[in-house]
């Protein structure tokens, strides 16, 4: 591996035994952190986001991975991430018999006598605001951005009409031509990318003239999508061949679709469960009463129970998250509201109303007393 070459698995910050999950996550945090939406004119910030994003479509990728991890563990065998043809000697000759090691290596289709399979396009990722009743509930979002599209002339060739082309006599319209290489260490036998072609195994005759030859043109991709209710932060969407335009005519990339989900005043999400607070009085926390639960659409009436301690959960069962697994529940969790400034007569009235209540009358501080005088052999009253 030549000094240049960038450890994409240090720029997410993964081992390099990851899991595919794992390289999705730590690649969208990171997307988050540097996104130039959230470092305006941050050039630092900027080219992370660029590794980041250039790391994560080679790691997210099965196959760019594969390739990858081969190159890193073979430095100066000249591929795909290398930066180049690293030969300066020796000769070039058709693919031959080395095509059919690598194209069960790489899954590349570069056997003897077949031209190279077309590159994929990359992937394109987009980031969408929700609010959490739009995440929870289902909407639709108008979307918008630009993308190098697939020339409608030329078929995404580069060729004019889409025939204006010859196969590459350099390597025999493979795309691939090996490179043998004479030292002291005896003799090296590797194989790269054909430079007359660029691996396409055709030379264009005539460009398209719309293209200009590249096979693609710089365009705005307008549509609207169908966000299902249920969705959450770690959830995205794919719009399969929206992504960038692929060289010499290939399969173009898929546009992920990321979201970024608004607070709620009151409610918290977990899953497909929805978690609430709410302070009641020290009267309902004693005697009981009912209370207003929010909810996704509407409030909801809870009776609770006399006696209850701050901190008590509840569950209203059913009305949590509607998801393809099923509905969550609602969580409350009540939290008596302690009265921050009292007058004296409310003092007063206070105190004596706590000393009319009997210490045998509150479970928890007759615990604490019993658990105190075992240990030090002290009685209390009530504290």
């Amino acid at each position: 591996m030549a000094e240049s070459k960038k450890n994409y698995y240090d720029i997410l910050g993964v081992a390099k035994t990851a899991s595919q999950d794992e390289i999705k996550s730590a690649y969208r945090k990171l997307a988050l952190k540097y996104h130039p939406d959230r470092n305006p004119g941050d050039e630092a910030a900027a080219e992370k986001f660029k590794e980041v994003n250039e790391a994560h479509t080679v790691l997210s990728d099965p196959e760019k991975r594969k390739q990858y991890d081969f190159e890193l563990e073979h430095p100066g065998m000249g591929g795909a991430f290398s930066g180049g043809n690293p030969f300066s000697g020796g000769f070039a000759e058709g693919f031959g018999d080395l095509g059919d090691i690598f194209s069960s290596m790489f899954g590349g289709g570069f056997g003897r006598g077949s031209a190279r399979q077309p590159s994929r396009g990359a992937n394109i990722e987009q980031t969408i605001r929700l609010s959490f009743l739009d995440a929870i509930k289902g909407c639709t979002k108008e979307i918008s951005y630009f993308r190098n599209e697939p020339c409608k002339s030329c078929g995404g060739t580069g060729a004019k009409g889409g025939t204006a082309y010859q196969k590459c006599a350099k390597c025999g319209g493979t795309g691939r031509i090996k490179y043998q290489q004479d030292s002291i260490f005896g003799r090296t036998i590797q194989v790269g990318v054909c430079p007359d072609c660029g691996g396409t195994g055709r030379k264009i005759t005539e460009k398209c003239p719309d293209c200009k030859g590249t096979g693609s043109v710089r365009a705005q991709t307008r549509f609207t999508v169908n966000i299902p209710a249920g969705v959450d932060s770690d959830s995205s969407l794919r719009k399969r061949g929206y992504g960038q335009a692929a060289p010499n005519g290939g399969e173009p990339g898929d546009l992920y679709l990321y979201f970024q989900i608004e607070p709620h005043r009151l409610l918290k999400r977990q899953d497909k469960d929805l978690y609430v607070t709410v302070p009641i009085s020290f009267r309902t926390a004693v005697l009981g009463g009912k209370i207003q639960v929010p909810g996704i659409d509407d409030t909801h009436e809870l009776t609770v129970p006399a006696g209850t301690a701050s901190g008590t959960r509840f569950c209203i069962r059913g009305k949590g998250v509607r998801t393809v697994n099923g509905t969550g529940n609602l969580y409350v969790d009540v939290q008596i509201d302690i009265p921050e400034k009292l007058t004296r007569e409310q003092t007063k009235k206070l105190e004596e109303f706590e000393s009319s209540i009997p210490l045998k009358s509150c479970d928890n501080m007759q615990r604490y007393a019993n658990n105190l005088s075992a240990l030090y052999g002290k009685t209390i009253n009530k504290q």
